[in-house]
């Protein structure tokens, strides 16, 4: 009997889901800019597939209610970052299953009573078709996990075991990660950093597949920098990971940005927190040096795709990045 089946995210897609920022998050100080990037985002992924929009507020969606391909979905939200609190997606045959985990605001850090409801509400509207939703009493973030399509998953000990989550050992949360994700091997990071990243460190922003034998990872290259030796250890790390067939892993290094500071805090730039799309990647930019880069090495490995660079520079004020604010549901 078959298994359902955790997909990748350059698997074919129906849909992406972002939700608009609003007055009552703590995108306010700067909600226009935020919006205009939003809009921006929503922009490039409806020319490649359907984009659902949650809103709270109808003046927000306005510039975006005559592009095609977007249905927007008044729902509230605590905040924007999809990726921790929509749902993870499996695929059975011809049925998807939406797997609604615990979202407790990485570690109780902030209020989610609204973002914990969102699926469901979403779900509620009959949106995806040949759907199930099922339940889970386990707080994860999808930010926090990466998987290769083939059985594998990635992940940090440093978020997943920490206090404020599960309250469980390593090894009970690996095995409820394979029954609930059906997978056979998880791969545990131990060392890795980013400088204001308050998610407790998860993996889209320091190290993802592209292929199921392929992971670009975040290199510091300046020894005075406070990220080169957590980041060196993960490097190593990484080249002892073995693959389905025992192999290492293709191995794809990608620059950091420079230091970028926002009222004295340094933000989380990372070319890591890109996003899969039909056809296409979202790459996030800085105004940095290193942006060429790091666009040409997607180009090189992702011939398939056009590569769409974006500028985040606003969207790590929040901490976060393209892949944070988004989450895919895989096509049937």
């Amino acid at each position: 009997m078959s298994k359902a089946k955790f997909i990748a995210e350059w698997e074919k897609q129906q849909a992406t889901i972002l939700a608009m920022p609003h007055k009552d998050s703590d995108w306010k100080p700067y909600l226009k800019q935020a919006q205009n990037k939003m809009i921006e985002i929503i922009t490039h992924i409806a020319r490649f597939q359907l984009v659902i929009v949650l809103y709270k507020y109808p003046k927000d969606i306005e510039k975006i209610n005559k592009i095609s391909n977007v249905k927007c979905v008044q729902i509230d939200t605590n905040d924007t970052w999809c990726r921790d609190f929509m749902p993870l997606s499996l695929v059975k045959k011809n049925k998807l299953i939406l797997l609604d985990f615990m979202f407790n605001a990485w570690g109780l850090k902030y209020s989610a009573n609204l973002d914990n409801t969102a699926t469901n509400n979403l779900f509620n509207q009959n949106i995806f078709k040949n759907a199930v939703l099922k339940k889970k009493s386990f707080i994860l973030e999808g930010g926090s996990i990466e998987t290769n399509g083939d059985g594998i998953l990635l992940t940090t000990s440093k978020c997943l075991l920490e206090s404020n989550r599960n309250f469980l050992s390593k090894k009970r949360i690996e095995k409820k990660l394979k029954n609930y994700l059906n997978v056979n091997r998880i791969l545990w990071l131990e060392n890795g950093k980013l400088e204001g990243d308050d998610t407790d460190l998860h993996i889209d922003n320091i190290a993802r597949f592209v292929n199921k034998n392929t992971i670009v990872y975040l290199k510091c290259e300046d020894e005075r920098d406070s990220h080169y030796n957590p980041l060196c250890a993960m490097e190593n790390e990484l080249k002892k990971f073995r693959d389905n067939n025992n192999k290492p892993f293709n191995l794809i290094p990608l620059p950091m940005p420079k230091a970028i500071f926002y009222k004295k805090r340094r933000l989380p730039a990372s070319y890591i927190n890109f996003v899969f799309v039909n056809g296409a990647l979202l790459l996030p930019i800085f105004k940095d040096k290193n942006d060429d880069i790091a666009i040409n090495i997607f180009k090189k490995i992702l011939k398939d795709r056009v590569v769409i660079p974006i500028d985040s520079s606003v969207l790590i004020r929040q901490g976060g990045g393209l892949h944070c604010l988004s989450m895919q549901i895989p096509s049937l």
